[in-house]
C-alpha cells in the first residue's frame, strides 16, 4: 500500500468523526437558529484542537459566509486553506551531517510513546537498496532501568545492522552515551540515543535527561544534532504539556507524532505546532517499518479533510 493510502487509512477515524460532525451540524435538518461557528468549533475541539484555537479557526472558516448558513463543501475548503496556512513552516528534514563528523540523535518522551520503535524505524531509513546501512548506525541503550528496553534495542539493532552500546542494568545513562559517542566517532555514521521514558512532571528524571545532553555535548564539543520528542497522539491535549516540559529541558529540535491511527484524533498535530512551534518531523500511523514517514503538511491536510465518496458517505 502506498504511503498516502496508509496515511488516509490511519487518519480515517479522525476524518470521519470531523466531517461527520460538520455534516450533521450544517445540514438543513439541524436547528436553523444554531450558530454555525459554534458547531464548527465543537467539531474541531472533538478532533483534539484546543478550545481557543478551535474558536479562532471556526470564526475564520465562516467569515466568507456573510450571515448565511455555509455549505459543508465551503467549510471544508476554508478549513483546508486555514490549516495549510497555520501549519506553514512546520516541516523539517532530519539533519544528517555531511562534514565527516558523526550525526547524533537523542530521542526522549514518556513511557509508551514509542521511542525505541521510532528509533529503529528511523535507523531503518538509512538502509540502502541492498538492505545494508548507507551509514554505520550505533544504538546507545541509555534506558538502563528496564532490561526489556535494552533487549528490544538489541533485537532491532540486529535487524538493521546497527551496533549496540550497552552497560549493565541500572548503570548511569550518561556513561552509556559517553561510550557510544566514542564508538560512533571511530566508525562514523549516526548515533541514536534511546532514553528512559519519564513523565514530564518527574523533576529528577528530567534533570537526568539534561545530564545526558550535557555529557553528549561535552564529549562531542558541540550540541547533539537532533533532540526529538516522541509524542503518542492518543494522549491528546496532554501531549502539549509533555511537549512544553521536554522543550524547556532540552530545547527540542523536532517532534515525532506516533499512533495517529486507532483512537487518536488528528487535530493534535495542529495544536502541537501552534503551541510549541517545534518542527513536526515525522508522523506514524502504524507498527510497520514504513508506517513512519517525514511529515508533509499537504499530505496531512488532504488526508484529514478528504470527503468520502458518495457511496461511502451514506
Amino acid at each position: 500500500m502506498a504511503w498516502i493510502d496508509r496515511l488516509r487509512s490511519g487518519l480515517g477515524r479522525s476524518r470521519n468523526g470531523l466531517i461527520g460532525s460538520l455534516r450533521s451540524g450544517l445540514s438543513e435538518e439541524h436547528d436553523a437558529t444554531s450558530d454555525p461557528a459554534e458547531m464548527i468549533e465543537e467539531a474541531l475541539i472533538a478532533s483534539d484542537i484546543g478550545p481557543e484555537l478551535a474558536a479562532a479557526i471556526a470564526e475564520e472558516a465562516i467569515a466568507s459566509a456573510r450571515g448565511r448558513r455555509p455549505a459543508l463543501e465551503d467549510v471544508l475548503s476554508q478549513l483546508r486553506r486555514i490549516l495549510l496556512e497555520r501549519l506553514e513552516g512546520c516541516e523539517k528534514p532530519l539533519r544528517l551531517r555531511a562534514d565527516g563528523e558523526p550525526t547524533v540523535i537523542l530521542l526522549c518522551g514518556v513511557n509508551g510513546a514509542g521511542k525505541t520503535t521510532t528509533l529503529a524505524k528511523l535507523s531503518s531509513q538509512l538502509l540502502g537498496p541492498d538492505g545494508s546501512p548507507s551509514r554505520p548506525a550505533v544504538f546507545a541503550a541509555a534506558d538502563t532501568f528496564r532490561a526489556a528496553a535494552i533487549e528490544q534495542l538489541e533485537v532491532w539493532g540486529a535487524r538493521v545492522g546497527a551496533e549496540l552500546v550497552r552497560h549493565q542494568l541500572g548503570a548511569d545513562p550518561s556513561a552509556v552515551v559517553y561510550d557510544a559517542i566514542g564508538r560512533v566517532e571511530r566508525t562514523g555514521g549516526v548515533l541514536f540515543i534511546d532514553t528512559a521514558g519519564r513523565l514530564q512532571t518527574n523533576h529528577n528524571l528530567m534533570e537526568e535527561l539534561q545530564k545526558i545532553e550535557r555529557t553528549a555535548e561535552k564529549r562531542l564539543g558541540r550540541p547533539v544534532d537532533e533532540r526529538l520528542l516522541v509524542l503518542d497522539a492518543t494522549t491528546g491535549q496532554n501531549g502539549l504539556s509533555q511537549g512544553q516540559r521536554f522543550h524547556e529541558a532540552v530545547n527540542l529540535t523536532g517532534i515525532v507524532i506516533t499512533k495517529l491511527d486507532g483512537t487518536a484524533r488528528g487535530g493534535i498535530v495542529v495544536s502541537v505546532w501552534e503551541r510549541l512551534r517545534v518542527p513536526l518531523m515525522y508522523i506514524g500511523v502504524g507498527e510497520a517499518r514504513d508506517d513512519l514517514r517525514p511529515f508533509s503538511v499537504q499530505q496531512f491536510v488532504d488526508a484529514l479533510l478528504e470527503q468520502p465518496a458518495p457511496s461511502q458517505a451514506r
